[in-house]
């Protein structure tokens, strides 16, 4: 039976066949500002995070950070997150929601 991480990373490997990465860019890390709501939290060297980062082109090898997967912005408090609340770097716009960068977990 496949775990809820499973079925999120073929997901989004399948959302991101059609995609042509810049293979090797090494995402910024800045001070948390974005409040997302993560399907998951994992670390940078997870290989479901390693995976979803290769399709889209980044090189996380070296960070020592959490990276959220499959994450969309909170813009209401009280907003019903049904995964991990985290504050993470904003995802950049090509990232399509698939990772956040820098996570940390937060109480609404």
């Amino acid at each position: 039976m496949f775990s809820k991480l499973s079925v999120v990373v073929a997901s989004v490997l399948i959302t991101l066949a059609a995609a042509i990465p810049n293979y090797g860019t090494p995402p910024p890390v800045t001070p948390p500002t974005s409040n997302q709501c993560c399907a998951s939290v994992v670390p940078a060297s997870n290989n479901a995070a390693s995976l979803v980062a290769a399709v889209l082109g980044l090189d996380l090898s070296g960070l020592l950070v959490d990276v959220g997967l499959s994450c969309s912005p909170i813009t209401v408090l009280g907003n019903n997150c049904g995964g991990t609340t985290v504050t993470c770097d904003a995802p950049e716009e090509e990232w399509g929601s698939l990772i956040a960068i820098n996570c940390i977990p937060i109480t609404l």
